[in-house]
């Protein structure tokens, strides 16, 4: 086995569909016998949508997604960032619940050879050789690369002896989806859709979904054992808006404490770790998001290793390339958090500031970058190609993950310094920044220019 995938969350999932584009074999490791049916995010923003875009997943989302394309606004925090006043949005929105997006990426990656095996728990790791408790019994695996997307109470981050510090708040939330009408909430004096201030905490209400309500709760108050329950949730609620909420019946009811960690480092030996078991951010919005690029990053890199294309030492950009993602995205989601939490005249002071920055073109286009992806490499631009005559995107293109040489110029002599391995698209396009591009298979430029000798150094570099 090339590579044993531990959690079958959309990380995992997505990164078992990367493996098997770049020819490597992979097995989805997860303790769980059936998928989680809870929707724990109800969407993508930013980056990963293009990346969707690229292997042909964007269609099949968008067919069940409630939005698809350019969102008009986005919350920073408790600050509404808007774009309707621009050129064009910064950020490109999907609204699908998190069990529905999972769903389609098992169908992905299985249906491109993963096998995926629910109900299989990892129990101990020595150096590529993983022991297994499933259905019948204890029985050891060997893989030559495990990958920890277990989430944040990794154990093969425990198990690869590598550091998770950070910090972990004091304020409990609770969430639940209820069935309802969300002008119920009308009825109770000055409540509002959204967040709810109070001295004691605050109270979401908004609903996605016809029908589905979505209630929550945050205070500093310790976690209690067990299941969340009806009953606790109403107390909550009692306790922070000072009455009662005409709440249906509880689709699914959760309680989460939040926290913000980074992984000391994404590498040891033959363990590598993506989505929340490298890092945990503090605001919503992002976790999802930098979880399955990681995915994409990582994805083709472990399959050129094994495959014998590329030195192990490739897979040390990894870390180089995404935990300072993660640790910049890490920066916006506590300011995020900050934001929100900041109480009494403090708090206001902030908001409001902060709120007029806001209003500002510049400012926003900055925290929407940040939204939209933390990564400092440069991607492809979406250019309209024409391809043996025919109209084509990059997007369309970029679908085998394969790495691309883009000729613009019709120049033999960078072909020819492509190599092999390479695919080699000649196209016409108006507004081809170069006369080639290089592009690797998760859509990073390693070259942008004429000299085939820089080519060839581009291809030998690092992360190339």
């Amino acid at each position: 086995m090339d590579v044993a995938v531990i959690g079958a969350g959309p990380v995992g999932l997505m990164l078992a569909a990367e493996l098997r584009l770049g020819g490597a074999t992979a097995v989805v490791l997860d303790r769980r016998t059936a998928p989680d049916t809870r929707p724990r995010a109800n969407g993508l923003g930013g980056r990963i949508v293009e990346q969707l875009d690229h292997r042909g997943l964007l269609e099949r989302f968008r067919a069940e997604a409630a939005f698809a394309g350019p969102l008009p606004r986005f919350p920073f925090g408790p600050v509404a960032l808007d774009f309707t006043a621009m050129d064009s949005s910064p950020l490109r929105g999907l609204m699908l619940q998190q069990p529905r997006m999972e769903a389609l990426l098992a169908e992905r990656a299985t249906g491109l050879g993963a096998e995926v095996r629910r109900g299989h728990e990892l129990l101990a790791l020595d150096d590529g050789t993983l022991t297994v408790r499933g259905p019948d019994g204890e029985y050891p695996m060997r893989a030559r690369y495990v990958v920890g997307c277990d989430g944040a109470h990794s154990r093969v981050r425990d198990l690869a002896g590598i550091g998770f510090p950070g910090t972990t708040d004091d304020e409990l939330m609770r969430l639940g989806h209820f069935r309802g009408d969300a002008g119920l909430f009308t009825t109770v004096p000055g409540l509002a859709q959204g967040w709810n201030r109070r001295p004691a905490g605050r109270v979401l209400v908004t609903s996605l979904t016809p029908g589905v309500v979505i209630a929550g709760v945050r205070e500093v108050t310790p976690e209690p054992p067990g299941e969340p329950t009806l009953e606790e949730f109403r107390d909550a609620v009692r306790r922070v808006l000072g009455t009662d909420l005409p709440l249906g019946e509880p689709l699914w009811l959760s309680r989460t404490v939040s926290s913000a960690r980074l992984a000391e480092r994404y590498r040891a030996g033959r363990v590598l770790l993506a989505g929340d078991a490298a890092h945990l951010f503090p605001a919503g919005g992002s976790s999802l998001n930098v979880g399955l690029l990681d995915a994409v990053n990582l994805g083709w890199k472990l399959a050129a290793v094994v495959r014998g294309q590329a030195p192990d030492s490739l897979l040390d950009s990894y870390h180089d390339e995404r935990h300072p993602v993660a640790a910049r995205t890490l920066t916006q989601t506590r300011v995020q958090a900050l934001l929100d939490r900041l109480t009494g005249e403090d708090g206001d002071a902030l908001r409001t500031l902060f709120g007029e920055l806001a209003a500002f073109e510049e400012p926003t286009w900055h925290l929407a970058g940040l939204l939209r992806d933390a990564d400092e490499l440069p991607y492809v631009p979406d250019l309209p190609l024409t391809v043996g005559g025919r109209a084509t995107r990059v997007a369309e293109i970029m679908r085998a993950a394969r790495p691309v040489l883009f000729d613009f110029a019709d120049r033999a002599d960078l072909r020819e310094a492509a190599g092999p391995d390479v695919k080699i698209v000649t196209a016409r396009c108006p507004d081809a920044p170069a006369d080639a591009l290089f592009v690797r298979p998760d859509g990073v430029v390693a070259f942008s220019g004429d000299d085939p000798a820089a080519l060839r150094e581009a291809m030998t570099a690092p992360g190339r």
